[in-house]
């Protein structure tokens, strides 16, 4: 499988009676979530490493084929330096490949903070790293600049490293905020379709209804770079969570109405789509 299609989090109660079924229980939620999308976005990781139980736990209610893509905790990302955080990152890595065959691609997101100035130290933590895919999101503006955007993508290239395409367009480019509600709001940075590695991590922010015209563009881009050979893992997140799962599935409806050589995805296989299904 070649492309993969989910979301950030897989436990959500208001996803209950749409995504789950009626009176499903949060204890089913991993179970249920992994038999409709076929991955998702560890951001469960980033703010507390569970134990080898659980993680034991996330591969037996998993059925095969499902990818999780952990992110690196940011007790090693946020703070300060990288390089000094290498051997536990390689820990947390090897806690992570008790997944087997379900983990997919890990990723590390860095602060605002982190500019490029601090570029020998990312280049140390890069090349220490081993052992799994790893992909890198930036969000200091300056990384998104000449020389920098080029010296970045060079180095990861090199080391077969994915750079995480990261696209807020959707919640930015609206007359209304979708995000005024949210804890962490995500950050305005250019979207540069650089793709470094055999494999890429797109992290779509959708809007709760204005969606199409992003979307049919990342129709393009995703069916450029499947017919390429690279591995894609789509994640649709949205500030109003209830509206995730409808939005993947609206770009799967895309993908297919485009012909896009793409998977079925599970959730339709249980449930067809709704003919009065909106694609924005």
């Amino acid at each position: 499988m070649t492309f993969r299609l989910g979301c950030a989090i897989w436990a959500y109660k208001q996803w209950v009676g749409d995504l789950f079924p009626p009176k499903s229980k949060p204890s089913d939620f991993l179970n249920l979530y992994s038999r409709r999308f076929t991955c998702v976005e560890g951001n469960t990781t980033f703010y507390s490493i569970p134990d080898r139980t659980t993680v034991d736990r996330w591969k037996s209610e998993t059925p095969n084929g499902f990818k999780f893509c952990p992110k690196l905790p940011k007790t090693l990302t946020h703070s300060g330096k990288l390089a000094p955080s290498l051997p536990e990152a390689l820990q947390f890595l090897e806690l992570m490949q008790r997944l087997d065959d379900r983990l997919g691609v890990l990723f590390a997101q860095l602060p605002p903070s982190y500019s490029p100035a601090n570029f020998k130290d990312l280049e140390a933590f890069l090349r220490g790293w081993t052992g799994a895919n790893l992909a890198l999101e930036v969000r200091h503006a300056q990384w998104f600049r000449e020389p920098y955007r080029t010296q970045l993508n060079e180095l990861l290239t090199e080391l077969n490293i994915g750079r995480v395409l990261l696209d807020t367009r959707p919640i930015y480019e609206c007359e209304d905020d979708p995000q005024l509600q949210s804890e962490r709001k995500k950050p305005q940075v250019p979207l540069q379709p650089d793709i470094t590695a055999p494999f890429s991590l797109i992290r779509y922010i959708s809007h709760p209804s204005i969606n199409q015209v992003y979307l049919e563009e990342w129709v393009k881009l995703v069916d450029r770079a499947l017919q390429q050979g690279t591995e894609i893992y789509f994640f649709v997140h949205c500030p109003i969570e209830e509206r995730s799962p409808q939005n993947a599935r609206s770009f799967q409806k895309l993908l297919e109405q485009h012909s896009v050589s793409v998977p079925a995805l599970p959730w339709n296989q249980i449930e067809p789509p709704s003919s009065q299904m909106r694609l924005f």
